[in-house]
């Protein structure tokens, strides 16, 4: 057998790979084959990697998520089914959210005008406008993972995903 060939019998110029990088692409595809097959990636998971990836935007800011009310607050006592309650921060901008099953509450501090998209996925699943008080409402309530957009001026904040 040739040097310029492997044993598939594709050929394969001795100056594209070493001996080592061949046998370490080779033992990377078949453990690649291998997870494919034992531990496959769940459809919706990948699908959401993929939206993820596909909304990120290089200039936006990221707010973090500095309060949840599932985690972070004590339960009060008869309420049945509370609002969730979630503050997001990045520099000196707070973001307050009420999720509620009649949609979503919240105001943006300092206040402001702003556009707000809710995003679930590659598509804004609904735009809001944040009113000169930094007010905003939205009929419908999100449903699986989302963040938030927001255009404030010449900024763009992006809130971090959440599980609604």
């Amino acid at each position: 057998m040739s040097d310029t060939h492997d044993d598939f019998g594709d050929e394969c110029p001795e100056e594209t790979f070493t001996d080592g990088e061949l046998e370490t692409g080779l033992l990377e595809e078949e453990l690649r084959q291998a997870a494919a097959i034992l531990d496959p990636v769940p459809a919706e998971l990948r699908r959401i990697a993929v939206d993820a990836y596909a909304l990120h935007d290089l200039e936006a800011r990221v707010a973090e998520l500095t309060f949840d009310s599932l985690t972070d607050a004590v339960p009060v006592r008869g309420e049945p089914d509370p609002p969730r309650m979630l503050t997001f921060r990045v520099d000196d901008m707070i973001v307050d959210v009420e999720v509620t099953a009649e949609g979503l509450f919240g105001q943006v501090l300092p206040p402001g005008p702003a556009r707000i998209e809710v995003l679930t996925g590659p598509l804004a699943h609904a735009r809001l406008t944040a009113d000169d008080m930094g007010r905003f409402t939205g009929d419908a309530p999100p449903t699986g993972p989302f963040a938030l957009r927001l255009r404030t001026g010449g900024e763009v904040v992006v809130t971090e995903w959440l599980r609604a």
